[in-house]
């Protein structure tokens, strides 16, 4: 063979060899986080100024950081809490990633961001004998009513092998559909479906061994039960809160990887009081501002009080990032009172989230929702 084609032949088994991972669960990462062209997009379209031309000079070498967390994924992209979701998020940087934990009919954990969004996160109204079991059947919308079609399908209708069988897709449906088709192909047009023909879901379990493998720490959020708890008799929120950490320590996972997560304050407390490891750094996640009337400029709407929080073992909040901000006389973006109690009380803070919302040129949507923070948060993002 001549030397040329042996060189050839050589570079392209060198290629192939280094294409391949040393084992089959191996995931192949790139040397550096790969961002694609999104970010460059979003400050090519900001009003020109002294953040654009600072932000313009953010080219590169990438690294991965825990300040990027994947939350559920890379979402905006990829179907939400899939394997392909994870690995995406992983391959652009995130160095924690997120699982949205909640249970099965036989209460097995997996990942899904709500209990009740099967029929908007999967494929299960196309599987007749699953659809089946829904807490509340596809109906059709009805033109003459005004009537939007509508269904309910939770994790807790169904086992975690006929989880197994479900596809997921981007979240997303049909308002107007006549058929469980129509109304799965929904996909909002700020998103894509390039990349959603055939979502992987994830247990809890699985979830953790490949963000594992992927070089990643863990911040899975127990999510509220859409269902009556105690769920199947003995089933309380307790044992829940347990399972989800007691599956971290079966794993071998180090408590100083994982940052759990949840919006009920009783679960962060179990936590501290009966897995002070993973306790000590939990996260609070803040709904107060939409349940309680907690207004982040007045501390006297703050029940708990940051000082409370603090006493009881807290040690984290996980507030939207709006309520972490303000703007001060020269329209600057200044911490808010709430961020500024938070940290004087020995609290740290952890925001979500970006890159969930609509197109910004519309207002984006709920996390951009602070009007008067919104023209000059948003070119920050």
């Amino acid at each position: 063979m001549p030397a040329r084609h042996c060189s050839a032949l050589l570079f392209a088994l060198c290629l192939l060899t280094a294409a391949i991972p040393a084992k089959a669960q191996d995931i192949a990462l790139p040397r550096e986080p790969q961002i694609g062209p999104r970010p460059f997009y979003l400050i090519d379209k900001m009003k020109d100024g002294p953040l654009k031309r600072e932000l313009s000079q953010c080219t590169g070498p990438f690294r991965k950081t825990d300040f990027s967390i994947g939350h559920r994924g890379a979402a905006l992209e990829f179907p939400e809490h899939t394997k392909e979701s994870y690995v995406a998020a992983a391959r652009m940087g995130a160095g924690i990633i997120e699982c949205d934990v909640t249970f099965t009919k036989d209460r097995e954990l997996v990942c899904r961001h709500s209990q009740c969004d099967l029929h908007t996160t999967t494929n299960i109204l196309t599987v007749p004998e699953l659809a089946a079991k829904c807490s509340q059947p596809f109906t059709p919308a009805d033109p003459a009513t005004g009537k939007k079609a509508s269904a309910k399908c939770c994790t807790s209708d169904i086992t975690l092998a006929e989880f197994r069988r479900l596809t997921a897709k981007m979240d997303g449906f049909n308002p107007d559909a006549k058929t469980p088709e129509e109304y799965q192909n929904g996909t909002p047009r700020w998103r894509t479906d390039l990349y959603a023909n055939s979502g992987t879901l994830m247990t809890h379990d699985e979830s953790i061994a490949l963000i594992k493998a992927l070089g990643a720490k863990f911040t899975p959020e127990l999510k509220a039960p859409e269902v009556p708890m105690p769920f199947d008799g003995d089933y309380t929120q307790e044992k829940y809160a347990s399972q989800m950490i007691a599956a971290y320590k079966k794993a071998g996972i180090a408590p100083s990887d994982v940052f759990a997560q949840s919006f009920n304050l009783a679960d962060v407390l179990h936590w501290v009081k009966t897995e002070p490891e993973f306790g000590k750094q939990a996260v609070y996640l803040e709904e107060r501002y939409e349940k309680q009337g907690l207004d982040p400029s007045k501390p006297e709407t703050w029940k708990p009080s940051m000082a409370e929080l603090k006493a009881q073992g807290v040690a984290i909040l996980g507030p939207p990032i709006p309520m972490m901000l303000t703007l001060n006389d020269s329209k600057e973006i200044v911490p808010s009172e709430y961020a500024k109690a938070a940290k004087a009380a020995g609290l740290d803070l952890i925001g979500w989230s970006l890159e969930r919302d609509g197109p910004l040129h519309k207002g984006g949507g709920f996390y951009h929702s602070r009007s008067r923070l919104r023209s000059t948060a948003m070119a920050t993002r």
